[in-house]
């Protein structure tokens, strides 16, 4: 490892506390670039498939793949174990056509891990007692009351919206004859110029494709859940956020605004020879389910509602904080039980679509069954994914957080790039 002058120990930045310990970590090590990789040491205590060397020659040929296939644009991907920064790196680019290459500090439009982020802020609502799972969302919100397909209103609990078993849906699963297309809802992805009154009014409008409680079904309930969390904080979600979540863990650059212009990724959608760079809007197929929209200028659009499902701006650096945060018992931003209950599978046997294994807990994804999953993840490992193309996942037996930031829709989140990382940091060969 490449000395650095008075620097403190790795051990040591444990030794200070998780949260402040991880952030000396990434201030002190250097950036690594294509030019310049991090070299670190063996000092980690874990088995020989996780060792700092083996583990840095997997990774990096991960992503040197994914690249000279053509298959992303530009990546940032961190691993820390035991707290240690074992891993990171910035390869490829930021802005392709302008030559301008991806730095470890770079921002990204983060889409659904969003989700995660204001589910902490609903649980941290919850600790303070001022919102309750089992509350009717009508406690909070009195005019939204979607109705089933027989007319009927059922109750939608907090719960719900935070596990999406709620009975709502998105409109990127529908045909454009569908009920979110027909009323006008937002997946919260496009430029809508609406405001969240509107929004709420829209998908109430839209209806719910299945009885609360019945069965799992990614959703708007995010967006929904946002609305609810500005009513019992008494302000907006984007305030909510940082007060609960972003500011106590020093996530200076993640919120609903981009904070520096120059530092942020430009996103690419999949393409043939290579991704193309993102229009405005960028029509993606979805899974052969239907079509999602991006718009990229949304980040810097005041006039539509902010998204609580997909609407947040970040760096790769500030979600592993938050990841380790809660990995390590919630620190400032949650209590232990909060956190029991976020990353644990909270929906029985319900089935997660395409995810055999998996269960879902409050705002990500819980692994059940290894096995089925096909995964060398640890049962109670907890993940997600997100359409702007990046991944995350902790497993809490080994003490280890990956974060896969790259800036290629949908390949980056729903591609091979996922398992790759992932098969590359357990050193398992790709079937």
């Amino acid at each position: 490892m490449r000395a650095i002058k008075n620097e403190p120990s790795r051990r040591s930045f444990v030794a200070i506390g998780p949260a402040a310990g991880l952030a000396l970590a990434m201030q002190a090590l250097p950036a690594k670039s294509q030019d310049d990789r991090l070299r670190t040491d063996d000092r980690l205590q874990t088995n020989d498939r996780l060792r700092t060397n083996d583990l840095e020659a997997r990774v990096d040929h991960a992503i040197d793949r994914a690249i000279a296939d053509r298959r992303i644009v530009g990546t940032v991907v961190i691993v820390v174990r035991d707290g240690d920064v074992a891993y990171r790196r910035a390869a490829g680019y930021a802005d392709r056509e302008a030559g301008r290459p991806m730095h470890e500090d770079a921002i990204f439009r983060l889409a659904s891990l969003s989700k995660t982020i204001v589910s902490a802020t609903a649980l941290a609502l919850v600790d303070r007692g001022r919102l309750g799972l089992d509350d009717p969302v009508t406690k909070w919100l009195p005019g939204f009351q979607p109705r089933t397909k027989d007319g009927t209103v059922p109750v939608i609990t907090i719960r719900q919206l935070l596990t999406h078993t709620a009975g709502l849906s998105y409109g990127f699963y529908e045909p454009p004859d569908g009920p979110y297309h027909r009323a006008g809802v937002s997946d919260g992805l496009e430029q809508s110029g609406l405001d969240l009154a509107e929004e709420l009014h829209r998908i109430a409008l839209a209806g719910l494709a299945g009885e609360p409680g019945t069965t799992w079904r990614y959703s708007i309930a995010t967006d929904v859940l946002g609305a609810v969390i500005a009513e019992a904080a008494g302000e907006s979600l984007p305030d909510s956020v940082q007060r609960l979540v972003t500011a106590p863990l020093a996530m200076v650059d993640s919120g609903f605004a981009v904070s520096e212009l120059g530092r942020l990724a430009v996103p690419y959608a999949d393409g043939k020879p290579e991704p193309v760079r993102m229009a405005d809007p960028q029509l993606v197929p979805f899974r052969g389910l239907g079509v999602i929209r991006f718009s990229p200028s949304r980040a810097f659009d005041r006039t539509s509602f902010p998204s609580g499902g997909a609407g947040m701006i970040g760096t790769a650096n500030d979600f592993v904080r938050f990841l380790e945060a809660v990995r390590t018992g919630g620190q400032s931003i949650l209590t232990p039980s909060a956190v029991q209950q976020m990353t644990t599978n909270q929906i029985g046997n319900l089935t997660v679509s395409n995810l055999p294994g998996w269960g879902f807990g409050f705002g990500c994804t819980s692994l059940k069954d290894q096995v089925a999953a096909k995964s060398p993840q640890a049962p109670g490992t907890w993940a997600f994914t997100s359409a702007y193309g990046h991944s995350f996942f902790v497993d809490p037996e080994r003490n280890l957080t990956v974060v896969a930031f790259t800036n290629t829709a949908l390949e980056g989140g729903f591609g091979a790039f996922v398992p790759a990382i992932r098969d590359a940091v357990y050193g398992r060969t790709q079937e």
